[in-house]
């Protein structure tokens, strides 16, 4: 194993909590990742196409990419030089320490824009900084590993997080131009405010004034999915925060949502998460020994 190929273990439940590593091979992302950790990709060089929640879009050099648990992914290019970063619930878990990074929501869960970052020179220098720090202290552990690998980690996200939502604005300004913005911000509050009674497509086109099939254009146009699929995608980041950070039976998680019937709920995640409920909870979700 290399220096920039190391894996970290804990020891308590035996589970790789960290994994950080270097690929050039072209090859290592073009089969369907369906991953149990959140994953941080950086592709210093490499133009391609990137398949995710089975929606596409097209990157230049220095992207980087960050995925949650079982999220859908495929990463298309001829050549790659790409800095990889995994990290399990058990190690680092976003939700429990939004409020110290805020990342949810912007790096990861975001269901409106693209799971991808412009990483420019100055930020580039400190993500290097960081991975540097975590693999040496990864080589050699001294006392307080865990909580210096961390903070580590917390830096990098947060300096990707401020610049993504840098970038973020940049994109809203240069919309506001139009009138459809306020209507797309809208749709969004309603959903955030709406996703746990109000599961039809009709329902959000009736709030808005405006006819569903319009509705739909514009969030087909603009997020690159239908008014359903973000429906369904905000319902499903709900069930897993709930299955991460609570024990609630899945019955009672499937309730919370707006479902009478466990088993059709059971199946509606399974179909968009690609594995059951209670797979998802038991690969992904915090084993109550958690390091951070």
């Amino acid at each position: 194993m290399s220096n920039s190929d190391l894996t970290l273990i804990d020891p308590k439940t035996k589970k790789e909590v960290l994994k950080i590593y270097s690929s050039t091979d072209a090859k290592t992302f073009r089969k369907l990742q369906r991953l149990e950790f959140f994953s941080l990709i950086w592709l210093k060089k490499g133009n391609g196409k990137l398949k995710v929640d089975f929606n596409e879009y097209m990157f230049e050099n220095n992207m980087l990419f960050s995925f949650s648990p079982y999220q859908p992914f495929i990463i298309e290019a001829t050549e790659i030089d790409a800095q990889v970063i995994h990290f399990h619930t058990d190690f680092f878990c976003i939700h429990k320490h939004q409020k110290e990074v805020s990342c949810d929501g912007v790096l990861f869960n975001n269901i409106y824009k693209a799971p991808m970052i412009n990483v420019n020179t100055e930020t580039g220098i400190k993500l290097n900084m960081f991975i540097e720090q975590m693999l040496n202290e990864m080589i050699q552990p001294q006392l307080a590993q865990y909580e210096l690998l961390i903070s580590y980690l917390k830096l990098l996200l947060i300096t990707a997080s401020r610049l993504k939502q840098e970038q973020e604005k940049e994109l809203e300004r240069l919309s506001s131009q139009t009138k459809e913005p306020f209507v797309l911000k809208k749709v969004k509050d309603y959903i955030d405010e709406h996703y746990k009674t109000n599961h039809s497509p009709s329902d959000y086109a009736d709030m808005l004034a405006i006819s569903p099939k319009a509705l739909g254009k514009l969030t087909k146009k603009h997020f690159n999915k239908t008014l359903t699929d973000l429906i369904s995608e905000r319902i499903i980041i709900e069930a897993k925060r709930e299955l991460y950070l609570t024990n609630k039976s899945v019955k009672e998680i499937a309730y919370s949502l707006g479902y009478n019937d466990e088993y059709y709920f059971s199946r509606f995640f399974k179909k968009k998460a690609s594995v059951s409920p209670q797979i998802f909870r038991r690969n992904v979700g915090l084993t109550g020994t958690t390091l951070a």
